[in-house]
């Protein structure tokens, strides 16, 4: 059976959670689901962009935890019965692997960069921007209903991740990494 695009049950502005529960569209825990869905389109924006295979293929990686991550958010802490797919830390585990190799190769950072030098490096500075959003909304949600700690963890290592492959990505493509200078007084 094909999923319906269109169900007509929104239209009065609520949705329903996994487990049946109706909720308000601006509902925290929707407002959580929907940055982790909006950060997930821009990883395959970025996906698209870069040309190392062994990036797309963590990316790829990082769309399909993202989709467990939205179930996880998307379902009522109390009433949904529903299996779901977990996070688990072998998740983050990867990010500090990747962002320990990618730290090897690239010189210490001694200044703030400033975001930009090509537009595969800028999307992946606006993606890590999202991600940062995402993880706050994420927060504020743990702050009043149960989210797993995973999600939190997984959230801010990837946003580590992504500023390490913006870096990674200014030397790949023989960009400049503008050092961020404050002009004080």
């Amino acid at each position: 059976m094909a999923l319906k695009i269109y169900t007509k049950t929104g239209d009065k502005g609520q949705t329903s959670l996994l487990g049946g529960t109706r909720v308000p569209k601006h509902h925290m825990r929707i407002e959580a689901y929907g940055t982790v869905d909006e950060l997930n389109s821009w990883i395959g924006l970025l996906r698209d962009s870069v040309t190392d295979e062994h990036t797309k293929t963590i990316l790829i990686d990082v769309q399909d935890r993202l989709f467990t991550m939205g179930s996880s958010l998307a379902s009522d802490p109390v009433k949904s019965k529903v299996k779901i797919p977990l996070l688990s830390e072998d998740d983050i585990v990867v990010f500090e692997k990747e962002i320990d190799a990618m730290e090897a190769q690239l010189p210490p950072m001694k200044n703030f960069v400033l975001p930009g030098g090509h537009v595969t490096i800028s999307n992946c500075h606006i993606t890590r921007c999202v991600c940062r959003r995402a993880e706050r909304r994420v927060i504020h949600l743990a702050e009043n209903e149960p989210v797993d700690d995973l999600v939190i963890k997984y959230l801010n290592r990837l946003s580590d991740y992504l500023f390490m492959l913006a870096r990674k990505l200014t030397k790949d493509l023989n960009a400049i990494e503008t050092p961020w200078k404050p002009k004080m007084g």
